[in-house]
């Protein structure tokens, strides 16, 4: 399962810059193609974006100094169009709820503890509950204890809550000590460059202060949980809350355990276990059966997992609330079991159409929604509100509810929408009399065509300013409020989403990061309140979730290149001029995608290889558009499509200077975690991208009847595929293993060791490519 032994795997990390090194030199003259056969697949470069930014130390003696003098946010201009009320309303709906000062001052103290136990004695931290310190804002404030004893605190930082605390302990770390902080899978924290307890850097002058420009900083995908969060235990939602907490995140969906809650509503409704079973979906796939695409596949839930599921997420609640968070609970959309039919007969119920379902078995496809316009919507909306509450307590007043996402109204009349969100608001109101609605704005760039401005505002004034929130969920490429009058006076939050389907490509945009959140915070009338990370999948592409962190405390632009020079300095604990030269070029090229393309990682090593070669024709095949017929064993039932196009947005060339950059700074970087996983990946992608080159070669090969040449390419797809699976051996963090490794060690029973199997399957999928080719070659 982690496609070596250990032994192995440690001889090849050891020998891992040598053998990189290999790669490159054997498929140069394919990494790096004559211009005339890149031509087509290499993007443009617009030019970049000019900013504010901090600039990188030459040496570590001068870093605090310099960053200090550059990188300090100035103070926040007031959405002002969302008006004081909306805010008011909000915050207050937040504040109730808030665990003690003192509680809080333990929570942060304990982020600290489990980051660097060293010096948990270093720092103090004190909430400010009164805005003596922030005023009306959300801020940090960073300061030195004078005559502290030996071996106490060096440090104060104080805040309205304790996610300001860790966020003021974080930007301490980063720019008084050279740290950086990233998930363990994309290398980890680097904190060597700390001095040591008692030795910390002082901040000049009185206090440096920091505040938010926009109160929220929402987290999350309602799909995050299936692709990246589904077998974690509390050790690793512990690891999780705290990055939040270092990241500033105080807006969290949380929707873990909810199925427990559906089935003690669905129950007090008369709907059986039996019923249920065939409602909920298995644990990798229940996203997609709570947005009502699915049900039962890969189910049924066991009563363990259920209960084990809810009593997880109370401790995660727990953890949210004691360090000021406000978590965002799931509500009714509407999806229902098909038992609601027979048992509410005279209800507006309708069965949805096929979504991406095994040839639309009626076993798993076309769930049932019940109409938010039928009495029986509120009183289901409401029983679940009030359920929660009896769980979880009165902890939040932030509800998450999409009826809308993939899922288009019958008809396009704007006083029924209306009435549509009327209804829905009010099943959430009647079980929390304080709540907001905070909904997913995806449904207004993904079926544009219906939701035009009558819709939008039917939808949107449904319910009171100030009770809705809606996330701009693709702001960093397809920003709706600019052409929505920002979203007809309704606060939104200023979204990233970033990475599609949890799929792992070097990609982002890095220059609408940096800028977007201001253009959008400055603009006429604007009613943002805040920024968010709204990606599928998590662990990946550090960079990008440092950057967009980082807006939340950011007044002005940032000049991203020397961000670059600095972030990459913290990543890897040391200044490198091939690396710093390594990161221009990557800025420029991977990191620089403008062309409004949805990344989903289309490569064709990571397809399904479930095309024939001889259904091509050749003036298709020589046009790379080949039509075919596929069938997919597993969510896809058999469509008609052309064969899927690889993104590319810029030079490969380019990009594998970058990558020749990063093997010469090997000697001095070699024993970094993070460079070692940053190289590997790099590494990935060039690999990852001259196999589309080398696969679309053997296509016009097999159309030309050019055995030679097929029986060439053929091999040299072979080949890669080979390098690419002894290259992701090299780093435990690019393997299959511990993801199945996470989901045994959730089974308890023989029924829950089975649902593993699945992924088992998938696994042994992959290996079809090497059948498939060799068929060819021989």
């Amino acid at each position: 399962e982690n496609a070596t032994s250990t032994a192995v795997r440690q001889k090849v990390q050891i020998a891992a810059p040598l053998h990189y090194r290999n790669l490159i030199r054997r498929h140069r003259r394919f990494l790096t193609p004559a211009a005339a056969k890149t031509k087509a697949l290499q993007g443009t470069e617009p030019e970049p974006l000019a900013g504010f930014a901090m600039r990188p130390p030459p040496s570590p003696p001068l870093l605090p100094l310099l960053l200090l003098l550059v990188l300090l946010p100035s103070p926040p201009a007031v959405a002002a169009a969302a008006g004081p009320t909306s805010l008011e309303a909000l915050r207050a709906a937040a504040g109730r709820r808030g665990a003690s000062p003192a509680t809080q001052e333990r929570a942060a103290a304990g982020v600290l503890r489990r980051l660097l136990p060293s010096h948990a004695l270093s720092f103090r931290f004190q909430i400010d509950p009164k805005g003596g310190v922030c005023g009306d804002s959300s801020c940090f404030r960073i300061s030195n204890v004078d005559g502290s004893s030996k071996g106490g605190a060096e440090i104060l930082i104080q805040g309205n809550t304790a996610v300001e605390l860790a966020s003021g302990l974080h930007w301490y770390l980063k720019y008084w000590c050279g740290v950086h902080i990233s998930w363990d899978k994309t290398g980890g924290a680097q904190l060597a460059s700390v001095p040591s307890p008692g030795s910390l850097p002082r901040v000049k002058g009185t206090a440096v202060k920091v505040e938010r420009p926009v109160p929220w900083n929402y987290y999350q995908n309602v799909v995050t949980s299936s692709y990246s969060f589904v077998w974690w235990d509390w050790r690793r939602w512990e690891k999780e809350i705290d990055w939040m907490a270092l990241q500033g995140i105080n807006l969290p969906l949380a929707f873990t355990g909810q199925e427990a809650v559906w089935q003690k509503v669905f129950k007090s409704f008369n709907v059986t276990d039996r019923d249920l079973d065939d409602f909920f979906g298995g644990p990798a796939f229940l996203a997609w059966a709570r947005m009502g695409n699915l049900h039962a596949w890969g189910g049924p839930l066991s009563q363990n997992w259920l209960d084990q599921q809810l009593a997880l997420q109370k401790k995660i609640l727990s953890r949210m609330i004691e360090l000021g968070m406000v978590p965002v609970l799931p509500s009714f959309s509407g999806n229902v079991p098909v038992a609601f039919k027979k048992l509410f007969p005279s209800a507006s119920i309708t069965r949805l159409g096929e979504w991406n379902t095994v040839d639309g078995n009626p076993r798993w496809c076309c769930t049932y929604i019940l109409d938010p316009s039928d009495a029986l919507f509120i009183d289901v909306g409401q029983a679940f509100i009030k359920q929660q509450m009896k769980e979880y307590g009165d902890i939040t007043s932030i509800y998450n509810c999409d009826t809308f996402n993939e899922n288009t109204p019958p008809t396009n009349e704007p006083a029924y929408i209306s009435s549509l969100g009327s209804a829905i608001y009010q099943a959430m109101s009647r079980g929390n009399k304080d709540a907001v609605w905070l909904m997913q704005g995806w449904l207004f760039y993904s079926d544009a065509a219906f939701w035009k401005e009558s819709q939008m505002k039917a939808l949107l004034h449904s319910v009171p300013i100030g009770k809705m929130m809606v996330l701009d969920l693709f702001a960093d490429v397809k920003p709706i409020w600019q052409t929505s009058s920002q979203f007809y006076g309704v606060p939104y939050i200023w979204c990233m989403l970033h990475n599609f389907g949890g799929n792992i490509e070097m990609y982002g945009v890095l220059d609408s990061i940096s800028s977007g959140p201001i253009d959008a915070r400055t603009s006429y009338n604007s009613t943002m309140v805040g920024v968010g990370m709204c990606m599928e999948g998590i662990e990946h592409n550090p960079v990008v979730y440092e950057l967009m962190s980082e807006m939340a405390f950011r007044s002005q632009k940032v000049e991203v290149e020397d961000w670059l020079k600095s972030y990459s300095y913290r990543r890897y604990g040391q200044s490198n001029v091939e690396i710093q030269k390594a990161w221009a070029i990557l800025y420029h090229t991977i990191y620089n995608c403008t062309d409004g393309i949805a990344d989903h990682n289309r490569d064709y090593i990571v397809e399904f290889p479930d095309i024939s070669p001889s259904s091509f024709s050749s003036q298709y095949s020589k046009r790379r558009s080949i039509s075919v017929v596929r069938k997919h064993p597993r969510f896809l039932g058999e469509v008609s499509a052309s064969l899927p196009q690889p993104h590319l947005w810029y030079s490969t060339a380019e990009a594998v200077k970058s990558l020749e950059l990063f093997l010469k700074a090997g000697d001095d970087l070699s024993e970094s975690l993070t460079y070692r996983y940053d190289l590997v990946d790099l590494a990935r992608q060039s690999l990852s991208k001259l196999a589309n080159k080398v696969y679309l070669d053997a296509m016009d090969s097999y159309q030309m009847r050019d055995s030679s040449d097929l029986n060439f390419h053929t091999k040299k797809f072979l080949e890669v595929i080979m390098d690419i699976e002894t290259l992701l051996a090299s780093d435990d963090n690019f393997l299959l293993g511990p993801w199945l490794e996470t989901a045994k060690s959730l089974a308890t029973t023989e029924d829950e060791r089975k649902q593993v199997g699945l992924f088992r399957t998938l696994h042994v999928a992959a290996g079809s490519w090497i059948n498939l080719f060799s068929l060819i070659v021989g």
